[in-house]
């Protein structure tokens, strides 16, 4: 693939028909800034050499030569609020729109913005705005900025992107999972119907020629930028635990100030950790801003914005690229991140904290040196670096990906038919598919539903799309609204020991009152809820009305609990998962719920937020889902197995009663199972038993698979086929031990392999002097136990299964204690029993020892 350099320190720069001077790139670049100047009412903002400026000219030559191409520029080039500028005029754009991607709310606000003043205009004029929450666009908008997630929903109403001439990603090496998607439709729409959209990746570290592939071998043009150095400080010691990251955070931040001029830009995992720092930090003479993705605008922009004392500002990731800190000489790592990460176990997604990579870490570094020289501390050692992994994983890699699922299945396009830079896993892909069945989104052979089709124009999670559409009037609509917009947020009640009933959370949005509620995070679900409530057409003022536990139970069919049993607070989700509420939760004692969030802690999952629900409406809202069953099944409180009838959904038992009559093969078929999920433990394991199982085994490994395999493995995995008979009968576990497991294993032979096990593993071997002694061939080289002097007169052992089975023999004292184990005993009778007599005679003198054991007696 064609590659550009720009700027060099000496030379030129180099691409296919054209060799520009970088004297000559910087004129090229100083007209195209002038030119902006000219056009825009106000004053340009921008330094008129920014270091991106060396790349525009073989940038604007890669665009108009072909449609694709890869720009590598450092955080601080300027790419982002230059390029779009410069690209709006090329010939190429006939008049077309330009969108510019940006992975963050935040990034795309403040983009939107830096440009927008550059232009000496507001937002929504030349520049528009879309986000989730925000839009401001007008028929003046040429050039747009938003989210990568939007996108994806805009392709879906308007699958060939009409009247945009150009789309950006910007930041594309986050590897954000709407950057994988909306780059891979994009590619599509290129290949079948829009062969003159241009389409530029931009991206800040020197993973270009992935991309550069992926777009076809597309031209790499890469500015080297201007940064200046930044020293880095590494901890000497590593933390005792994540927890101790607020204080170690605040005294490196408070030792850095002192040391270092500038303000101070501080990486810490999430708001938690912010919050925590901040209160540290109380009486430090400089402004402590938080900057997050949950915060209001006007806080974000304070974060943003130099101001006459010193700032330490306490960021989450959304720092490491696009949004620029003005000030920040100084940076402090914690060195860890949010991120999503998929519980296999479970099939949820949840927030886990992680350690961040080598590249993520220089990009945070680098942030220190972006007006001046800087400096680092990283709040970890530099061994531990050397360890890190050097890149981040793309999310497409790790999250669930049922969204993704769906927009393919909109876009009409199975995950394989598209291009990745690294294609969705399958087994996630098939949890998602499963999913989306569940929901109605999908039908058996994987094609979408008409449903379907409805919940990927909606734009959000596949679960809340389809709770949002199980509304059936304008009250359940609204209220459906509030609890989509509820769950994309964070919880705004406070505390881990919060109440789980979601009707709290619904009543604060209708303006209910509560000490601890988050009023920030609330003030973002109505307008979020505004939203949604815009999509599905409900009046304004219309009051939410209904149940919500008919519409979680319509997103979350996997995810409605069943008490267990009569213990308060335990429950069984339909999805087979087991998860618990707070001892002194009011819900504990609901015989049903239908759960929205939950928060794995160990082998089971916390019960977060969820709503009472009846059975009653279950069956009315989804008659198609409940079964009616006859038969027997075991009960773990009473041991036994119950003849029951019962009403399922799922694996949930709603109804049970007892039946009279059952076939008796099916309760013995129940009790065998039960057994064999116990681990057969029940059963009566006789040490004849227990060796007639081995020696099984050992004719299999020596002779093939004509021996039945009786490993507890395979008796537990097939125990309804081979147990069930002589479970006739019998009902409960304890009566198991009645049956004769040696006479079982033996009818499992045949009567010539009795005969043949007999001849090559014997139970017993003679010894001299008319004895025998038993073989446990339980051990892992089969071993008979006898005293030395039952040995005399033996020269040798005998050989089992024709020599295919090795013997070794555990010579005792005449106590009955070991004293040498060997399994060639003519060699142990010449070179170790000299030995072995000396210390015997000493302890035992009245019994033989004889100087050659082995000969004859």
């Amino acid at each position: 693939m064609p590659r550009c350099w720009a700027p060099r320190p000496a030379g030129s720069v180099q691409f296919p028909g054209r060799r520009w001077r970088r004297k000559e790139a910087r004129s090229f670049a100083g007209s195209q800034v002038a030119k902006i100047k000219e056009e825009g009412p106000g004053e340009f903002l921008l330094p008129a050499l920014l270091p991106v400026s060396d790349a525009l000219p073989a940038l604007l030559e890669a665009l108009a030569a072909g449609s694709n191409a890869v720009l590598i520029a450092p955080p601080g080039a300027g790419k982002t609020t230059l390029v779009p500028l410069v690209l709006r005029d090329a010939p190429w754009m006939t008049g077309g729109k330009l969108l510019l991607l940006e992975p963050r709310r935040v990034a795309a606000r403040a983009a939107a913005r830096r440009m927008a003043d550059t232009l000496g205009e507001a937002v929504g004029g030349v520049v528009g705005l879309s986000t989730r929450l925000d839009r401001s666009v007008s028929a003046a908008t040429r050039i747009e900025v938003l989210t990568e997630g939007l996108l994806v929903r805009r392709m879906q109403s308007d699958p060939g992107l009409e009247g945009v001439a150009c789309v950006i990603f910007d930041e594309a090496h986050e590897r954000n999972l709407d950057t994988d998607l909306a780059l891979a439709l994009c590619l599509d729409i290129q290949r079948g119907l829009r062969p003159e959209l241009r389409l530029l990746v931009m991206s800040a570290t020197i993973d270009g020629a992935a991309f550069a592939g992926l777009l076809g071998g597309a031209p790499v043009i890469e500015s080297l930028g201007r940064a200046h150095p930044v020293r880095v400080v590494h901890r000497a010691r590593e933390l005792a635990e994540a927890r101790d990251l607020p204080e170690a955070m605040s005294g490196t931040i408070r030792e850095a100030m002192r040391d270092n001029p500038g303000d101070v830009l501080a990486f810490l995992p999430g708001w938690g950790e912010i919050r925590r720092t901040a209160e540290k930090l109380a009486g430090l003479d400089a402004d402590v801003l938080p900057l997050h993705g949950e915060l209001p605008v006007a806080e974000q922009d304070r974060a943003l914005t130099q101001g006459a004392r010193r700032r330490v500002v306490l960021a989450t990731s959304i720092a490491e690229t696009s949004l620029t800190v003005p000030g920040v000489r100084i940076v402090v790592d914690g060195g860890f991140r949010r991120a999503p990460r998929l519980d296999p176990a479970t099939g949820l997604s949840r927030l886990a904290t992680l350690r961040i990579s080598r590249a993520a870490a220089e990009q945070r570094a680098g942030r220190a040196g972006r007006e001046a020289p800087g400096v680092a501390y990283r709040l970890w050692t530099e061994a531990l670096h050397r360890g890190l992994p050097a890149a981040d994983r793309p999310e497409i890699l790790e999250e669930e990906l049922s969204g993704l699922a769906l927009d393919c299945a909109a876009w009409g396009a199975l995950p394989a038919m598209l291009s990745w830079l690294d294609a969705p896993p399958a087994g996630a892909l098939a949890a998602a598919r499963a999913l989306l069945r569940d929901l109605d989104a999908l039908d058996a052979e994987d094609r979408i539903t008409e449903t379907g089709k409805r919940m990927a124009r909606l734009g959000t999670h596949p679960r809340l799309a389809r709770l949002m559409l199980e509304a059936r009037d304008q009250g359940e609509a609204a209220l459906a609204a509030d609890l989509a917009a509820l769950l994309e947020e964070r919880d705004p009640i406070r505390g881990r020991e919060a109440p789980a009933d979601i009707g709290l959370r619904l009543a604060l949005m209708q303006g209910g009152d509560d000490p601890a509620v988050d009023r920030a995070t609330l003030a973002r679900i109505r307008r979020a809820s505004g939203l949604h409530r815009r999509r599905l057409g409900v009046s304004a003022g219309t009051r939410a009305e209904g149940d919500p536990a008919a519409l979680l139970a319509a997103g979350f069919p996997d995810r409605i609990a069943a008490r267990r049993g009569t213990m308060e607070g335990a429950f069984r989700l339909a999805s087979g998962q087991g998860a618990r509420l707070a001892g002194t939760d009011p819900l504990r004692k609901a015989p049903l719920l239908a759960v929205a969030d939950l928060e794995l802690q160990g082998t089971e999952a916390r019960i977060r937020m969820a709503a009472p629900l009846d059975r009653a409406l279950l069956e009315a809202r989804f008659p198609g889902r409940l079964r009616r069953e006859e038969g027997a099944a075991f009960d773990a409180r009473a041991g036994a197995v119950l003849a029951r009838r019962r009403l399922m959904f799922g694996p949930l038992v709603l109804e049970e009663t007892p039946l009279d009559r059952v076939d008796p093969s099916v309760i013995a078929e129940a009790l065998a199972v039960a057994a064999a999920e116990r681990g057969l433990r029940d059963l009566r394991w006789s040490d004849a038993a227990r060796q007639l199982q081995a020696r099984i085994g050992w004719m299999r490994r020596v002779a093939g698979e004509a021996w039945p395999d009786v490993s507890d493995a395979t008796l537990a995995a097939t125990a309804a086929a081979w147990l069930a008979p002589y479970c006739a009968g019998r009902t409960k576990l304890t009566e198991l031990a009645g049956i004769d497991l040696h006479a079982v294993l033996g009818a499992r032979l045949e009567h010539g392999q009795r005969r043949a096990l007999d001849a090559a593993l014997p139970v017993r071997v003679e010894l001299p002097g008319g004895r025998s002694a038993a073989i446990d061939y339980a051990r892992e080289t089969p071993t008979l136990e006898a005293r030395a002097q039952h040995l005399f007169g033996l020269a040798r052992l005998p050989r089992l299964a024709e020599g295919q089975v090795g013997l070794q023999v555990s010579l005792l004292s005449p106590a009955g204690r070991p004293i040498a184990v060997t399994g060639d005993l003519a060699a142990f009778w010449k070179a170790g029993w000299a030995e072995v007599r000396k210390e015997m005679r000493g302890r035992y003198p009245r019994h033989p020892w004889p100087e050659d054991p082995g000969a004859p007696g």
